[in-house]
């Protein structure tokens, strides 16, 4: 594997989906790029906003009524603002539009995550304080909290290669 900023994953690596739902993005991935249009694919991952079924407002509304939660602390990513991803999409789309571009160097896959990383824990932790919750949190690893989906114990990603295409910086 060609790993980047210790540990996070490149666009050039080889995807292992572990689900019918990595499976399914996959696979629409490599459909597109077959296609030969000309497109560029965003991978995101830990997506939050404040609406939705994801992890922000779900915490939000067990911290607000629990005494105590369990959260899965052996699993790492970077948790993506969801209209910073619609900012970055809007970016790269518009160079991407620019009558004299290069459509085929700038189409392919790549990658919008901060470059920090935590834990579903860690995420737990900054929505506890950040919000002034007292639900205690207690770190418990992936096999103690079972889900039907397997889920990767890293989801970090690397953005150096829409920095460099595109000027992007998830940071930002």
């Amino acid at each position: 594997m060609n790993i980047l900023l210790h540990g996070a994953y490149v666009e050039t690596d080889r995807p292992n989906p572990l689900g019918v739902y990595g499976r399914t993005k996959l696979a629409g991935d490599e459909a597109l790029l077959a296609s030969g249009c000309d497109a560029s694919i965003l991978r995101v991952s830990w997506v939050y906003g404040m609406h939705g079924g994801h992890f922000l407002p779900t915490m939000q509304r067990l911290m607000a009524v629990r005494d105590s939660l369990n959260i899965v602390d052996d699993q790492i990513g970077a948790p993506t603002w969801c209209r910073r991803i619609a900012k970055a999409t809007g970016q790269a789309q518009t160079k991407m539009s620019v009558p004299d571009a290069d459509k085929t160097t700038l189409s392919g896959i790549y990658h919008y995550a901060p470059s920090g990383h935590t834990s579903w824990y860690g995420f737990a932790t900054a929505i506890r304080e950040a919000r002034g919750y007292d639900c205690a949190l207690t770190r418990i690893t992936t096999t103690e909290y079972p889900t039907p989906a397997k889920r990767p114990a890293s989801s970090r990603m690397s953005s150096e290669k829409l920095q460099h295409t595109f000027g992007i910086v998830p940071n930002e």
